[in-house]
C-alpha cells in the first residue's frame, strides 16, 4: 500500500529559520574585530598595552645592540642584520627605534652612556649578553600569547620565533 503525499510544504524558510539565522547573525556582529576597551572606557584595552610593552621592548633591545656596536665595532657587521630586524619588529608593534645602523666610528657621549646598557669588555660575552637578552625576551613573548587576541598573537608569536633565530645566531650560528 503507497503511503499518502505529504502535506503541501510552504516554500521559503520558516519562520524559525529565519529567527535563528537572525539571532546568529546579531552574535557575530558581536564579534567585530572592532577596539578592545575591556570594560574600562577611555583606557588602553590588554592589547594596546601588550603592543606598547613589545614596541619598547624592542626599542630597548635596539639600544642593547647599539651598545654593542659601539663597544666592539669588530661586530658591527654581523650585528647590524639582526639590529635592522629588531628596529622593524619595534615599528611593527607601532613604536619607533633608530632606524639608521648604528655607527661604531661616532663616540658615545657621556649622556647616552649613562642610560646605555653595560657592555662586556670580551666580545664574546658581549654575545652571549645580547643573546640571552633576545632568549629573555622571546620566552617572555611566548608566554603571553595565549591572552592576546588572534592578529597580535600571531605577529607577537611570530617576533618571538625570530628572536629564537637571533639567538641562535648569536650563539651557535657564526661562531
Amino acid at each position: 500500500m503507497p503511503f499518502p503525499p505529504p502535506p503541501r510544504l510552504p516554500s521559503g524558510p520558516r519562520r524559525r529559520s529565519l529567527l535563528a539565522a537572525a539571532t546568529g547573525a546579531a552574535l557575530l556582529g558581536g564579534c567585530s574585530p572592532g577596539p578592545d576597551t575591556d570594560g574600562t572606557a577611555g583606557s588602553p584595552s590588554a592589547a594596546d598595552r601588550a603592543r606598547a610593552r613589545a614596541a619598547r621592548d624592542s626599542a630597548e633591545l635596539v639600544d642593547r645592540y647599539d651598545a654593542v656596536i659601539a663597544a666592539h665595532p669588530a661586530l658591527a657587521d654581523r650585528l647590524r642584520p639582526l639590529r635592522a630586524e629588531v628596529v622593524r619588529h619595534a615599528e611593527a608593534f607601532g613604536g619607533t627605534a633608530a632606524a639608521g645602523p648604528a655607527n661604531p666610528s661616532t663616540s658615545a657621549n657621556p649622556s647616552a652612556s649613562a642610560t646605555s646598557p653595560a657592555v662586556p669588555s670580551d666580545e664574546k660575552g658581549a654575545l652571549a649578553e645580547l643573546a640571552a637578552a633576545e632568549r629573555t625576551l622571546s620566552d617572555r613573548r611566548t608566554g603571553t600569547l595565549s591572552a592576546l587576541p588572534g592578529e597580535l598573537a600571531r605577529l607577537l608569536a611570530s617576533v618571538a620565533a625570530s628572536g629564537s633565530a637571533h639567538v641562535y645566531l648569536l650563539t651557535e650560528g657564526a661562531a
